[in-house]
């Protein structure tokens, strides 16, 4: 035998990782004390505990303590106790925490990176060359946001005691970006990990003993669902960070309404890896086993929609098939293994039967000719071709090594087809035309973009999704806002309005017709129930009448947002010059509209016309804010930027106050506006005239159609509406309590993003009630990844 021939004929050879040292580890610890509260670690009150097994033998790997609702109680005791004395530390002190953490996680990252293979299954390449530098990479880079928090965030403080809950597929990482963030943010900590996954976060409560963290500031619950919703419902609690499935986001969104507690989601996704008939193939290819197979495919932006241009589809599929017939499925402890065993039974289980399902709806399902080991939760990586848009494998979450594959005839189409998702938190583009790449990537519903790349995360970047993706973002500038809180100048408690029938006193003097009717689409349009609300005014006469909106009435209206595309298309700058019109035009009728005010809220005349001054002041910085509030670029350490790109939220309903209703409406309707939002506005139930006035400046302020729709009727039930309607991508509303948590609770639909009062009111005169503060709830912000290079 030559030498040719010699080299031709190897094979990979058994490269196993030692596990002698975990084995060690898990040996030496009573995992029947593995809650980790106050510093100390404690037993289950109830004296439960669950099994964590090793999925590629199913093997019993420890029973961990179960934590109940009392523990989880003395757990945010133990934080709560704790808050006071971190929050008031330095930035520098609690950077000097975060650094201690990093570097005591560096010393011990081999040891981190078997536990995470042994408790998960991921191969160790991805552990060790991944998933525990990038966790130590988190602590070391919120280090710097510590000491830089004042200066960079000002007004801004911790939000207080955070209940954090983490899925399986990433145990250690999802860690790293909740509690890093947190923690350089001035909060304690209440963390529960998967009860599949505990091995890792019971090593870090080590860690932080050793690294000098105080007691109480971080605590780690080990438990199932009911440790779980405990936290969510717990009355101590600020703030819930969660990342798992839609589906339970949508019970812990519902949980929270009405609570006051600040919520951040990061959820599925069913992420389209599009594919270029210019892309290198070759290197499309290795994206895809990337995109896909990392992980087994448990994911949550794994890109498992593969959109391939016609004319590349058969050559890029026979190459994709000659790569899947290589992969090296196996003991994930292997260091040449790619593809280690899914986390248990109950998720193999699932992903056959998905798989089964999409067959049975017409996809043909490939998989390469390979043997499985004998024991231990293996699924081969499997390939579906002549997949339908509607196939429950193109819209379903499978969380497995399962790859469906669509075909595109141009870019129009490739955009329809990745959007045709509930879902909306990654993609993948792969083009040799940089210009291609970076016109479809905005118009792709998804958080995070990466141009010939795939599953590219860094500390300094955000991560997060649109839609049933979620909300919030995870990591770099945006991660921090999502555990600080601005003081807003509340104003008093909203009371309910009622809902008899008030007598109005008819006015002096006759009118031919004191209604007046909705804006709709640009036009004024009677209501479609044909009633009309009375309007008094401060002495109890009749003002005139408004239309009775009703839920078709915000059904047209929404319909007229969603078909105004001039506005969000056009540029920052254009948008600003028609607020600057708009305000313009208030300006010239300002005694008219103080008038009014005087008239229907009793201000005396001096309070009238500071009220309309200031809606034009505030219409004149949310115009010159529009081309200003802008993205930044990330350079994170890997050979590409990262452009985090502001965009609009969508269709943002507008529930606006009784108090100072003039200047609230303009508060409210501007900032959306001003970044590129369409809007459906429900103005004061009281005082809707000064809107109806509004639309008639509107009209002729060079707003288009559509951008600015506004709909009057009973506060609550329109409220209710907009919660509820699955087109509205947005929803702020100042309204009683009641109608805020139930428009909170009813917002689970399509997850919508919303901003409540809480039943309070704001000064809307302050400087705190203007600029960033809605700003930043009227975009979303995309981080585009785009390599450079050779």
């Amino acid at each position: 035998m030559n030498i040719l021939e010699r080299y031709h004929a190897m094979e990979y050879g058994p490269a196993p990782e030692a596990r002698n040292e975990a084995d060690a580890w898990l040996a030496g610890r009573d995992f029947s004390k593995a809650l980790f509260i106050g510093g100390a670690w404690k037993a289950a009150g109830g004296g439960k505990t669950f099994d964590t097994s090793e999925p590629s033998s199913g093997k019993l790997l420890a029973k961990v303590s179960d934590a109940n609702a009392a523990d989880i109680d003395a757990a945010v005791a133990a934080a709560a106790k704790a808050l006071p004395k971190w929050s008031a530390s330095s930035g520098y002190q609690r950077a000097k925490v975060l650094y201690a953490i990093g570097r005591a996680m560096q010393r011990h990252q081999r040891l981190f990176a078997v536990l995470e293979t042994i408790d998960n299954g991921k191969p160790i390449r991805e552990s060790r060359d991944i998933d525990v530098p990038l966790a130590i990479r988190h602590f070391i880079h919120h280090a710097g946001w510590a000491q830089a928090l004042d200066r960079d965030f000002p007004g801004q403080k911790g939000v207080g005691v955070v209940g954090q809950i983490i899925p399986w597929n990433f145990p250690l990482l999802m860690l790293a970006w909740k509690i890093a963030p947190a923690l350089a943010a001035g909060c304690t900590v209440v963390l529960k990990p998967a009860e599949f996954t505990p091995l890792t976060a019971i090593l870090f409560a080590e860690i932080c003993e050793r690294a000098g963290v105080p007691k109480g500031v971080v605590n780690i619950m080990q438990g199932g669902p009911d440790a779980g919703a405990a936290i969510v419902n717990h009355p101590g609690i600020q703030k819930i960070a969660f990342t798992g499935s839609s589906e339970v986001g949508k019970i812990i969104r519902k949980a929270t309404a009405g609570s006051g507690k600040k919520l951040s989601l990061e959820l599925g996704g069913k992420s389209a890896f599009i594919v270029f008939e210019d892309a290198d193939l070759d290197s499309a290819v290795e994206g895809l086993v990337d995109g896909i197979w990392f992980n087994q495919g448990q994911v949550c932006c794994a890109g498992s929609r593969l959109l391939v241009q016609e004319g590349i589809a058969d050559a890029l599929i026979a190459k994709v098939k000659t790569r899947m017939s290589r992969l090296r499925v196996g003991s994930p402890l292997d260091k040449n293994t790619d593809i280690g065993p899914l986390v248990d039974l109950t998720q193999l289980d699932r992903v056959k039967g998905l798989i089964a399902e999409g067959a049975r709806q017409g996809a043909v399902c490939w998989q390469p000719d390979a043997t499985l080991p004998s024991s231990g939760y293996y699924h081969l990586p499997t390939l579906a071709t002549g997949v339908s848009p509607a196939n429950i494998l193109a819209q379903e979450e499978v969380f497995g090594p399962v790859l469906a594959t669509m075909t595109f005839r141009n870019t129009e189409e490739a955009i329809e087809l990745a959007n045709n998702t509930r879902y909306g938190l990654a993609a993948s583009v792969w083009s040799e035309n940089v210009n291609l790449a970076l016109h479809v990537a905005p118009q792709l519903k998804a958080g995070v973009v990466w141009v010939n790349g795939t599953n590219m995360f860094d500390a300094a970047c955000g991560f997060g999704g649109y839609r049933e993706s979620g909300f919030g973002r995870e990591g770099g500038r945006e991660g921090m806002f999502e555990y600080l809180a601005a003081k807003l100048p509340l104003g008093p408690i909203i009371k309910p309005a009622t809902s008899s029938v008030q007598p109005v006193e008819q006015a002096d003097g006759v009118a031919i017709d004191r209604t007046a009717k909705l804006f709709i689409g640009g036009k004024q349009v009677r209501p479609d129930g044909n009633y009309s609300l009375a309007v008094a005014t401060a002495k109890g006469k009749l003002a005139g009448e408004v239309g009775l909106g009703s839920r078709k009435d915000i059904r047209d209206a929404v319909s007229a947002a969603r078909a105004c595309k001039s506005w969000p298309e056009a540029t920052a700058y254009n948008r600003s010059q028609v607020l600057y019109y708009l305000a313009e035009n208030l300006s010239g009728r300002s005694e008219e509209f103080a008038a009014r005010l005087t008239e229907l809220t009793g201000a005396n005349a001096k309070a009238a016309r500071d009220e309309v001054e200031l809606s034009v002041e505030r219409l004149f910085l949310y115009a010159g804010l529009a081309d200003k509030f802008e993205g930044r670029v990330h350079q994170p350490p890997a050979r590409a930027v990262t452009l985090a790109l502001h965009e609009p939220v969508g269709v943002v309903g507008i529930v606006a106050p009784d108090n100072q209703p003039l200047l609230g409406f303009i508060s409210l309707v501007a900032p959306a506006l001003a970044m590129g939002n369409t809007v459906v506005a429900v103005p004061s139930e009281r005082y809707p005239l000064l809107a109806t006035d509004l639309y008639q400046v509107i009209e002729y302020s060079d707003v288009p159609a559509g951008a600015v729709n506004i709909v009057t009727g009973r506060t609550a039930e329109l409220a209710g509406v907009l919660a509820k309607h699955d087109d509205v991508d947005g929803l702020w509303l100042v309204a009683d309590a009641d109608t805020c948590a139930k428009a909170e609770a009813e917002s689970i639909g399509n997850l919508k993003r919303v901003w409540s009062g809480n039943g309070r009111s704001l000064d809307w005169a302050s400087e705190e009630a203007a600029g960033d503060v809605f700003l930043r709830r009227a975009i979303e912000v995309k981080n585009v990844w785009v390599p450079y290079g050779d």
